[in-house]
């Protein structure tokens, strides 16, 4: 998730009006102090956040935009005719103090949200909000980029010159530039209005996540579950101050998943369950519903104020799918294979638990429980046999070595750069053949009370090379829970995929080699972004990978081949549910957003949708609308919930490329991937970029051989 994701990606406010950023990307604040100053140290340049105080962010927020606005005005009262040098170019000089500030804020937003921080929070959104509508409304320089963009001189420019005019042009137009001063002054009401409705909506989920857990009371409360798995329960105990108990079971899904999993004890399963889903949906001063029904409305008025028929259809006209059609047609392809496979899944959980003489009707909180007893059934694969092979650390290994190998990187471990949390560990990257300084790689893995659920990749700084090479800062975040001290930390087959998968996001911001920052790295469109993500979950499951890093935590014994082929034998195991429950959250995110300006009970609205779509009552959404940070924490990814599938009908598509030829570590083929994909940021059209990596456009048949469903003919 640049938020999976991210995916972004999530809960903290993106500002993508003026530019297109990835949902993984998050830029933040910091005040004067320390935060207003140029980087300094070693490469480059790195974040201060050794020496951050939550009281230095609104006197750098504001300074920064102090400096922004001048900047920009200065740009916007330039005398001389608009030129791409004298324009476009001084917009991307402009605003390096913002960007910095912005940048601490937001991964304090992520992974560092006291108390204090979120009242600043609260207070700066909407005025951050004000802040881009002042740019974007500037009527002076919008006359200037759209010169520059209509100029017969434009022929002149580069082929990255002319895809950032269009960029700035664009962005600028959709934001409302063409409008008349009554709409701009009621759009920048909505745009500060929706600011505020995100960070509290965010800020509910991280209080219901945070302040919220199911108590084992003793070790007939942990039946069923692995050592790991208890171990990890008693030190959340510790962490939360709760005594007297074996463990606690937290309101993460890195948590949550596991007991559903492997605990016996069905009545807890149901109260974790019924916990997880209903997060944001407690008729509490943390209920998100009310939020969610302004937030739409107050979209569907922007979209028209903008010429939009909805919101759905404003946002993705700049995306590969350009309309909504087209992507419910995707959706609505895939959709019904699902839900079959879904039926074949519960009949066969459902057949087990007769056979056992369990008693029960198959409901929610048992679908991974007996999905886990099938899957042991009909593959002799116990998921619980793999996680002792699945170290964080190997994994953390296997990934670099992936990069090594595809992309020529090397990853060292500095100790020469401050962090914002002692989990916290930097990496240098380098090229592995010259030596040459890449970037800086910042990993922090470990849930905590202010750091907001799931995993994420963010950039701290994007590559550039306008006046000199500027090389990236990114990072990836995950929510493990910690054992106990120097245990070693276990995780799941699927823990292991986002990994990898937000990894990809990492490298994408790595494998960078542009000139301007706007083009850089995972800039590019939503319903592109996620496919280098979900290509590099590939080669977590290659034999090279398998044989030298799932390593038997206590033997040392590289995982057996027969384990392997298991694995390999269920790779569409239960993608019934895997795709239903994903695809689910993807349609109730685009009906909404279709629906205009109806006035929308949220919960209403999903369960009569989900009813017309035939869902499934085994399962229930993987984001239920009430807690669904990817559409209502910020416009990042509304009515973008499917780009995760589009972008995989990319992915299965062009790891044929792999196959098809030497393998996963093909060179030629590494080499074009780099070359086309991931290297060119947004310079040029994804789908251009995909053909020339491809030699065509990509096909659907590959997602449903992927995934295991018939293909039509």
């Amino acid at each position: 998730m640049f938020f999976k994701s991210t995916a972004a990606a999530a809960a903290v406010l993106l500002f993508a009006i003026m530019f297109m950023v990835n949902d993984a990307i998050f830029t933040s604040a910091a005040p004067a102090n320390p935060l207003t100053a140029e980087w300094t140290g070693p490469y480059g340049g790195v974040p201060p956040f050794d020496k951050v105080k939550v009281a230095d962010f609104k006197p750098a927020i504001e300074a920064g935009m102090a400096e922004r606005l001048a900047e920009v005005e200065k740009i916007a009262a330039n005398t001389e005719p608009a030129t791409f040098e004298n324009t476009i170019a001084a917009l991307e000089r402009s605003g390096s103090m913002f960007d910095r500030v912005m940048t601490v804020y937001g991964i304090w937003g992520g992974g560092m949200a006291t108390p204090d921080y979120q009242t600043l929070q609260r207070e700066m959104a909407p005025k951050l909000a004000a802040f881009n509508d002042k740019i974007a409304q500037n009527e002076a320089l919008f006359k200037r980029i759209e010169a520059v963009y209509n100029s017969p001189a434009k022929a002149k420019l580069s082929s990255e010159q002319e895809r950032l005019a269009w960029v700035y042009y664009t962005n600028f137009v959709r934001a409302g530039a063409r409008l008349d001063a009554a709409k701009k002054n009621r759009l920048g009401e909505i745009n500060q209005s929706l600011a505020g409705l995100f960070t509290k909506f965010g800020q509910n989920l991280l209080a219901e996540e945070n302040g919220q857990w199911i108590v084992v009371k003793d070790e007939a409360d942990l039946a069923g579950l692995s050592q790991s798995l208890k171990d990890a329960a008693a030190a959340a105990a510790v962490s939360k101050k709760v005594e007297g108990a074996a463990g606690i079971i937290l309101n993460t899904r890195s948590s949550v998943d596991p007991f559903l999993s492997d605990s016996t004890r069905r009545d807890l399963r149901e109260k974790v369950w019924k916990m997880f889903i209903n997060r944001g949906d407690n008729a509490n001063q943390y209920d998100n519903n009310a939020i969610i029904s302004e937030i739409l409305q107050l979209r569907a008025e922007r979209a028209n104020l903008l010429g939009y028929k909805t919101h759905a259809h404003w946002r993705l006209e700049n995306a590969m799918a350009k309309t909504p059609e087209r992507t419910l047609e995707l959706m609505e392809t895939v959709w019904p294979a699902a839900v079959a496979r879904v039926k074949e899944e519960v009949a066969d959980m459902q057949a087990l638990a007769d056979k056992e003489e369990a008693k029960i009707t198959i409901e929610p909180w048992d679908y991974r429980f007996y999905m886990e007893k099938v899957r042991k059934a009909k593959f002799d694969l116990d998921q619980n046999e793999v996680k002792p092979y699945l170290q964080l650390d190997k994994i953390r290994d296997a990934m670099f070595f992936v990069a090594g190998e595809v992309f020529n990187f090397s990853f060292t471990p500095v100790t020469d750069v401050p962090v914002y949390h002692p989990d916290v560990t930097v990496w240098e990257v380098k090229d592995k053949t010259s030596g040459k300084h890449v970037g800086l790689w910042y990993f922090d893995p470990y849930a905590r009370d202010g750091k907001r659920s799931g995993a994420w990749m963010n950039a701290y700084r994007s590559q550039e090379r306008m006046d000199k090479d500027i090389t990236t800062i990114v990072s990836n975040n995950s929510n493990f829970v910690k054992g106990k001290p120097g245990e070693t930390v276990l995780i799941s087959w699927d823990d292991a995929t986002t990994m990898f998968h937000e990894f990809g996001h990492a490298l994408h911001g790595l494998s960078s080699n542009v000139t301007y920052p706007t083009l850089a790295g995972t800039a590019v469109a939503r319903d592109y972004v996620e496919f280098p993500s979900q290509l590099l979950e590939h080669w977590l499951s290659t034999p090279e990978v398998l044989q030298k890093y799932a390593l038997h935590y206590q033997t040392g014994k590289a995982i057996p081949q027969a384990l392997v082929d298991k694995i390999k034998n269920a790779s569409t195991f239960n993608q019934g549910f895997a795709t239903t429950e994903y695809l689910s959250s993807a349609l109730i995110d685009m009906k909404l957003h279709l629906a205009g300006s109806s006035k929308i009970d949220p919960d209403k609205f999903e369960r009569e949708t989900l009813a017309s779509l035939g869902m499934p009552k085994e399962l229930v959404m993987r984001h239920r609308t009430p807690q669904f940070a990817h559409a209502f924490g910020s416009d990042g990814y509304s009515a973008g919930y499917y780009s995760y599938l589009w972008s995989d009908v990319i992915t299965a598509d062009s790891f044929g490329a792999f196959t098809e030829g030497k393998g996963p570590y093909d060179k030629a083929v590494g080499k074009r991937l780099v070359d086309y994909i991931f290297s060119v940021g947004n310079t040029i059209d994804p789908a251009e970029a995909y053909r020339k990596f491809r030699g065509r456009d990509p096909k659907v048949e590959a997602l449903m051989t992927k995934r295991g469903f018939p293909v039509s003919k």
